[in-house]
């Protein structure tokens, strides 16, 4: 088959302190300190083995996400810019949906020919963080497309209790355009899992502010529109983004760099500030002084994006206002991919909107290229 193929020299920077389990794996937990100089190739592999309790699937689509886009990049010395679990080579992407080819002999709820989505946080299930219910903070986790193979390729295989079915979704829409949702689904339910699960929902008629409107973004504002916010506010520095935000049910957008986004956040809301803000840029250093005086009181503060960085609160502040600040990772468990089929089953969450451009995987080198200009809502690889 072909596979998409990220590799990258280990060469951890002098400042880093390598763990034993860091170099007996050659997993970085923070790859930007390791990995450098990295370079893709399509490559020829062979279809993967499946196990007793695995599913083979044929894919037939993977989005690209910020984090391939943040593989692919890299800083002035050459080292990626992704500050992640990540193990090279790899084959990258894991935002994917497809076909079921074949079960191993243990599975039980699917079948060949079934459409699936499959969840890229890959916990063991035996840890005691996945045993207390905390499968996004398990202990020996992998990533799909990180840390292991991926789905940027022509076949991909997964256990199946990281699987979900999408046969649903035929009720209501052809196989090609459940396929195109149900890659949409992993980064959808990260938005999911910091509105609902970790940040705790918020009460119908509250504000939503959004601060930064790339694909975990655009999809917390569709969420926070049908969930019941009285007004969804979006904020980014690309008009392009802006654009497509509007379209997913944003009642106003701004550009970050233009005006103040307190004030404007503030002579929306009668003075009172958003109920929610989320932080989904990645670029808490700009965004997070911003949102602390953005909180309305009891306000909650929900960073979504990943970045190597400190940033300075004003914790003062917080306090007063009797502030939350909530950090949420992933999209496992909760049932989370399963209340997002529903919900599209349903019709109730479109999404479809986000994508805003479609290459073929043998497109695939043009597609990460497109992914680093950062106009694109979500780009969509096919089969």
């Amino acid at each position: 088959m072909k596979a998409f193929v990220a590799s990258a020299q280990w060469a951890p920077r002098k400042d880093y302190q390598l763990s034993p389990l860091e170099k007996q794996s050659s997993l970085a937990n923070v790859g930007n300190r390791v990995w450098r100089n990295p370079s893709f190739e399509m490559k020829d592999m062979p279809v993967p083995d499946t196990g007793r309790d695995e599913l083979l699937i044929k894919v037939k689509r993977c989005g690209v996400c910020g984090s391939d886009t943040h593989l692919y990049e890299t800083d002035d010395e050459g080292y990626i810019i992704f500050s992640g679990p990540t193990r090279l080579p790899c084959v990258i992407g894991h935002e994917y949906a497809g076909v079921v080819e074949n079960v191993g002999e243990d599975v039980v709820f699917f079948k060949p020919g079934d459409l699936v989505a499959v969840e890229s946080v890959l916990w063991c299930g035996r840890c005691l963080a996945c045993r207390s219910g905390a499968v996004n903070q398990c202990e020996r986790v992998e990533l799909a497309g990180l840390t292991a193979d991926g789905a940027l390729a022509e076949y991909a295989k997964a256990k199946e209790w990281h699987c979900w079915s999408l046969n649903s979704l035929r009720q209501r829409y052809s196989d090609e355009n459940a396929m195109e949702l149900g890659a949409l689904i992993e980064p959808v339910g990260c938005a999911y899992n910091g509105l609902f699960v970790a940040g705790g929902g918020f009460m119908p008629g509250s504000v939503v502010a959004v601060f930064g409107l790339g694909p975990i973004g655009l999809a917390a504002v569709a969420l926070a529109r049908i969930a019941g916010a009285s007004q969804v506010l979006g904020f980014d520095v690309i008009p392009e983004r802006l654009e497509v935000a509007r379209k997913l049910g944003a009642d106003k957008v701004f550009n970050f760099n233009d005006g103040d986004p307190v004030t404007q956040i503030k002579s929306l809301t009668g003075g009172r500030g958003a109920e929610v803000c989320v932080e989904a840029a990645g670029a808490g250093q700009y965004t997070v002084p911003v949102m602390e005086k953005a909180l309305a009181n009891n306000g909650k503060l929900i960073y979504l994006g990943r970045a190597a960085r400190t940033v300075s609160v004003d914790l003062n502040r917080m306090v007063t206002s009797a502030g939350s600040i909530i950090g949420a990772r992933g999209h496992a468990g909760y049932g989370i991919f399963d209340k997002i089929i529903r919900l599209m089953a349903t019709g109730r969450l479109d999404v479809e909107g986000m994508i805003t451009s479609r290459y073929p995987f043998t497109s695939t080198v043009e597609a990460l290229k497109a992914s680093t200009v950062r106009k694109d809502g979500k780009i969509m690889v096919s089969f």
